[in-house]
């Protein structure tokens, strides 16, 4: 869960740099699309490729669509998209946070930059206060908002469907499920996680690595708060022009970090943590507070964790804790099955670490450029894809190392310079992230990208090809290995040439 700062605009979402074209506004392509998955990325991708005019059948896993889960950062340049669906945006907008502070402290409870406004934070650092970089959603809120939407729209989801294979002809593609059932569209969008039985397809499986990290995490009624006053009063709300305003409190520690937001109705704290040996990469594992409370103050050298924070997690009510394990895996350049027919979106294209902040963007924004893709070249589908992935590949590989770098100034934090600048206590979320708009870009470039592809001209290469990841950056291969081997020998993450701020 990165600590980015939050927004507090009078609208949670900016617009489209395209005007605003809802569902009905382009003509059928003819296309069948067959999504896997119902996370961000999947869900995302039905609801675009309706509005591009293809047609859309959805398979899931499990028996509905999980709304469980506490909350995470969804960037600007993913919810422009909202602008073409109305009312989704004005759901958004009514979920998102409103007027919020923001205060850091010490993992032992020292606090070290008093509560400001996070509209204050983000004209300090010379931003435009009414259009920030993106929003803290709870992840409930958002998924029940796109359940009604999908609802809405009657689109084609069946459920109890394991897919165990994906296959691929000339001319189309699809899956085979645990029961047998064989699906076929003429192009299939993996957006079934980092265990995708697709990349089988498309060019070998990403070993999933072990961080030695996970992230204990709970989101829960906060009249459970009522029980211990001292504690309640500590996590209030902060009062403001508006009366009680929601707030962020950052906690930074040596090789930790945590958050806690309150909000009117809802308690949520979030700590990365060396590995217990309880954890599972689940959002339906649970731990008891007693676990954490053993554990939390291991690795933090002489001074524990804050006492107040410890209340706060014994006031935590039972199956709540959520203990997920982190795993790390190397960029993978391969998204797309040989003849172009299956493509990988989301986590089964690529995994962030939680510092990044860009787990969820990165998977809305995959399904727009997607979508416009298929729209573009529905007469040529693997030209499509190829150009989708190269659009997408640096991009995405560069979002992924930030999150490195966000993770190592979280857990090592430098209070002698956060001192002079309060910025170094919180990670980047640098403008080439946030001023994207995926949909337009690949109206822009699309068919500079397919005549770069046409000539063997690499994507970072092509002057013409404006670029949607640090502006003068060359993409060169990086492993995790290479960055945890520097690290432990005191050597920061290097990023790379180019401008990332």
């Amino acid at each position: 869960m990165p600590f980015l700062t939050p927004p507090t605009p009078p609208k949670a979402t900016a617009p489209s740099l395209l005007p605003p074209k809802p569902l009905g506004s382009y003509p059928p392509t003819g296309l069948r699309v067959l999504i896997i998955g119902t996370g961000l990325a999947g869900l995302t991708a039905s609801l675009e490729c309706l509005r591009k005019g293809h047609t859309v059948q959805i398979l899931e896993r499990n028996p509905t669509i999980n709304t469980a889960g506490d909350m995470y950062f969804m960037g600007l340049s993913a919810t422009r998209f909202l602008s073409h669906w109305p009312d989704m945006a004005r759901e958004f907008d009514a979920i998102s946070l409103r007027d919020a502070w923001m205060e850091t402290f010490k993992h032992d409870g020292t606090r070290m930059i008093p509560a400001l406004r996070v509209a204050d934070r983000l004209r300090d650092q010379g931003l435009d206060p009414d259009t920030p970089p993106g929003t803290f959603q709870m992840r409930p809120l958002v998924y029940q908002m796109y359940v009604r939407q999908v609802e809405r729209l009657g689109v084609a989801i069946e459920f109890g469907k394991k897919v165990v294979e994906y296959w691929e002809e000339e001319d189309k593609a699809g899956v085979v499920t645990e029961a047998g059932e064989r699906y076929g569209a003429d192009v299939v969008i993996a957006a079934d996680g980092v265990g995708s039985k697709s990349q089988k397809l498309v060019g070998g499986q990403v070993r999933a690595m072990k961080s030695g990290r996970a992230m204990w995490r709970a989101a829960f009624p906060k009249e459970h708060l009522d029980k211990n006053p001292e504690v309640k009063a500590f996590f209030s709300m902060k009062e403001g022009e508006t009366g009680e305003e929601p707030i962020i409190r950052t906690w930074l520690g040596p090789g930790t970090y945590a958050m806690t937001l309150t909000r009117p109705d809802t308690m949520i704290w979030v700590m990365n943590h060396d590995v217990t040996g309880s954890e599972k990469e689940s959002w339906n594992h649970t731990i008891d507070a007693a676990e954490v409370l053993e554990n939390m103050d291991k690795g933090v050298g002489p001074a524990p964790w804050s006492p107040m924070f410890k209340e706060l997690i014994k006031l935590t009510p039972p199956n709540t804790i959520v203990n997920f394990e982190l795993f790390w895996r190397n960029p993978q350049p391969k998204w797309a099955s040989p003849g172009g027919r299956v493509v990988n979106i989301g986590d089964a294209a690529h995994s962030f670490l939680p510092a990044s902040g860009n787990g969820a963007t990165q998977a809305i924004e995959d399904a727009v450029s997607l979508a416009t893709c298929l729209q573009l070249g529905r007469d040529n589908i693997p030209e499509a894809v190829r150009a989708h992935v190269r659009m997408r590949f640096i991009r995405n590989a560069c979002a992924q190392k930030m999150g490195f770098s966000n993770a190592e100034l979280l857990q090592d934090t430098d209070w002698s310079k956060v001192k002079l600048d309060p910025r170094r206590a919180q990670p980047k979320l640098p403008s080439w992230v946030w001023s994207h708009d995926p949909e337009a870009y690949a109206y822009e470039v699309y068919d500079r990208v397919v005549d770069s592809i046409r000539k063997g001209v690499p994507f970072d290469e092509d002057e013409s090809i404006p670029p949607n990841y640090p502006p003068g950056y060359k993409y060169k291969p990086w492993s995790i290995e290479k960055i945890m081997e520097d690290m432990r020998n005191g050597k920061t993450v290097e990023l790379g040439e180019g401008n990332w701020d």
